[in-house]
């Protein structure tokens, strides 16, 4: 490639319908220009969007993800999903940049179903300041298949991250927008990740009843009938199911902190 060759982002936008898709539509009527690069991705809600979606883009190889919802108190539907979708881009970023991620590369905006110009505006100037940070892991000093490997990882905490933060995620603090900047610390994700849950079978008490190995959500328990199971760590979320499904009869299954 050419010394010269101008970089070309790959970059993902993750939209509400009602709102910003609605914007987004009206910008290609408008014929307002934004950079053709972005791939947008309709949702019902910018509550649907969840961590392992944001994660795994990167994880890919995308070098930046963008998610536009309704305007805060404008969600169409009672749950006010863009307060949620807030918070937990909030979290997203603290673990991109425990995975070695520049957060910039994560961006969160609202944009309303009349607002085609603001839309075009807000791609060109996130395309603008993707394009200065360059391709993923460049301006991060680190190799692009490193970050991918810790990316990786925390997919694997998803589930026992949103478990654990479940109180935040869930919080709709109306006209504080600013405080969700910090509701999550590095300190506190650094220290969540390191104190993730470790769930293992003991050979001597398990029964072989079947009961957490039918009832695993990814399969991660081993083992047959008559035969003692064991957790293959490789594939373990961490959700602990496999805990409150052994019966307390059998005590199984013990927790312990990695």
């Amino acid at each position: 490639m050419a010394a010269n060759a101008r970089f070309t982002p790959k970059m993902v936008g993750i939209i509400c319908n009602w709102c910003c898709y609605g914007g987004a539509d009206l910008c290609g009527v408008s014929r307002f220009q934004y950079p053709p690069y972005i791939r947008l991705i309709r949702v019902m809600c910018s509550g649907r969007v969840d961590m392992k979606h944001i994660i795994e883009a990167f994880a890919e190889g995308a070098d930046a993800v963008f998610i536009g919802g309704c305007h805060l108190d404008d969600c169409h539907y009672i749950t006010h999903g863009n307060y949620e979708a807030l918070s937990m881009t909030q979290l997203t970023r603290r673990l991109l940049e425990h995975a070695g991620v520049d957060s910039r590369r994560l961006r969160i905006e609202w944009v309303s179903a009349g607002e085609g110009i603001r839309f075009a505006k807000l791609m060109n100037e996130f395309s603008r300041e993707v394009e200065k940070l360059g391709p993923l892991g460049q301006s991060e000093g680190e190799e692009a298949e490193e970050m991918s490997a810790k990316l990786r990882e925390v997919l694997r905490l998803i589930p026992y991250i949103k478990i654990a933060q479940r109180e935040k995620l869930a919080l709709h603090m109306r006209d504080d927008e600013a405080t969700y900047d910090q509701l999550y610390s590095a300190e506190e994700v650094e220290q969540l990740l390191s104190k993730a849950p470790v769930y293992e079978i003991d050979q001597d008490k398990c029964k072989a009843c079947m009961i957490c190995l039918n009832r695993c959500p990814v399969g991660a328990i081993v083992g047959a009938k008559k035969t003692p199971h064991f957790i293959d760590q490789d594939l373990c979320i961490k959700c602990g199911t496999c805990l409150e499904a052994c019966p307390t009869r059998f005590g199984a299954i013990s927790k312990t902190s990695a």
